[in-house]
């Protein structure tokens, strides 16, 4: 059969089953019109059909619609993400068949996660998906605390190069200089180059100890000066040079707890307290604390962390008091503010964290390394910098465009998040159409 005569047969068995009077929804004045159908409308009403069938088959052509994140469809775009997650595979390539968040969420045995995606810089939409307490089954809200793990540190490195503009620190000179508490021993390594603030932030310093496995909650927490130089009740390595300082990225969250020491001894503050009056307050990240124990008020709100099965650690979570390395309580929303607030301060926007130049140093390539306090990749409009980290039981991502203020926040209470943080941060790149947002996609 022809395809106008398709259309024609089509209209005419149409007209057999409409009713003499049918209901049409008017979208623009928001109520209902009732019309009556005579024989003349019949015949318009045929010609309508067909244009609108003629139409519909010139466009099916069309494999997919992109979307435009100023179109003012956030929410809808919001229900896009949320139903169109692919698994992406070992190498990287995504499935052909959509699934929803919360589907993808018992797959992968995470119980909780909490998602913030901004733009212009605005959150255009937060919410928290699952739970975060198996026990009690109290649902993950925008107010959920996850613990940031290694996303810490970009906090800790605006942290000090607060004190830098402040002129307290100098980011290429030896810390040992200006550390009071303890000093890092002097080795073959350090003969010639030294451990600076700079280098610890790019992970060139040469420092060992990669990262923390945190203490449970009934443990004895070491100062972290017993951290830095080893106890008896000390989890980890003795923090020391194993490399010679500025010869190749080595990554270092022990290099960090000695930035945190440093940061302490020129400001005669705590750490904690530090960051809340330089960073949480400014930005108004009022559900963020490097504390433990954290504010009553805080407490409340925190998530359980879940080991790969599905159990919970012991405790509920583990304690840090590597602070600087992976010690923040936070939301995804006030890491949002976080990356927001970084990213005006690359562009030389109001609202920043700091200044124009302090910024622009923190995202400038180091050679055979990273960024200075944070990782970067891309180039022109898909520059940007982003962190990952993982404690026990928590998974998180943060990226963010550096020339324009658009990005997105991901925190899973699972040592399974990791996977479904790809997966998420991949569905809002194509949503949004914005370029790729993955590490080193």
């Amino acid at each position: 059969m022809k395809k106008g005569h398709f259309f024609l047969n089509l209209a005419e068995s149409l007209h057999l089953i409409i009713k003499p009077v049918v209901f049409i929804m008017n979208p623009i004045m928001g109520k209902s019109i009732y019309i009556n159908i005579n024989n003349k409308m019949k015949s318009k009403l045929t010609v309508l059909i067909i244009l609108i069938f003629t139409l519909a088959s010139c466009k099916s052509g069309k494999k997919t619609t992109k979307f435009n994140s100023s179109s003012k469809t956030f929410g809808s775009l919001q229900n896009i993400v949320e139903k169109n997650i692919y698994r992406i595979d070992k190498n990287g390539k995504s499935d052909s068949l959509p699934i929803t968040i919360e589907t993808r969420m018992e797959e992968l045995n995470v119980p909780g996660i909490s998602i913030a995606v901004f733009d212009n810089n605005k959150i255009i939409w937060a919410k928290g998906f699952g739970i975060k307490n198996k026990k009690t089954q109290e649902k993950v809200q925008e107010n959920t605390l996850f613990q940031a793990a290694s996303i810490s540190k970009p906090v800790a490195s605006v942290t000090t190069f607060k004190l830098v503009e402040q002129g307290k620190i100098s980011l290429d000179e030896d810390v040992n200089l200006k550390l009071e508490n303890w000093k890092i021993p002097e080795n073959l390594f350090t003969t010639k180059e030294k451990v600076t603030a700079s280098r610890i932030m790019s992970h060139t310093s040469g420092l060992g100890t990669s990262g923390f496995q945190g203490y449970n909650r009934k443990s004895s927490i070491p100062s972290l000066v017993q951290v830095l130089e080893g106890s008896e009740i000390t989890n980890s390595e003795p923090v020391r040079v194993i490399q010679t300082p500025g010869e190749s990225e080595l990554y270092s969250g022990g290099g960090m707890e000695v930035l945190q020491l440093l940061i302490e001894d020129v400001s005669g503050q705590k750490f904690p307290k530090l960051t809340e009056k330089l960073i949480f307050e400014p930005l108004k990240m009022k559900n963020s604390s490097f504390n433990y124990p954290l504010p009553r008020k805080l407490s409340a709100l925190t998530s359980n962390g879940y080991d790969s099965n599905g159990k919970v650690i012991d405790g509920g979570y583990h304690i840090y008091p590597e602070k600087a390395a992976a010690g923040l309580w936070t939301t995804s929303s006030d890491l949002a503010k976080f990356m927001i607030a970084l990213g005006k301060s690359y562009r030389g926007e109001s609202g920043g964290v700091l200044t124009q130049s302090s910024a622009i140093k923190m995202l400038e390539r180091v050679p055979n390394a990273g960024g200075t306090g944070i990782g970067i990749d891309g180039k022109g409009e898909a520059f940007r910098f982003r962190h990952s980290g993982g404690n026990a039981g928590f998974n998180c991502y943060a990226v963010s465009f550096a020339n324009m203020g658009r990005g997105v926040v991901i925190m899973t209470n699972s040592d399974n998040g990791f996977p479904l943080n790809h997966e998420i941060v991949r569905a809002i790149s194509k949503t949004y159409n914005w370029p790729a947002m993955w590490m080193r996609e």
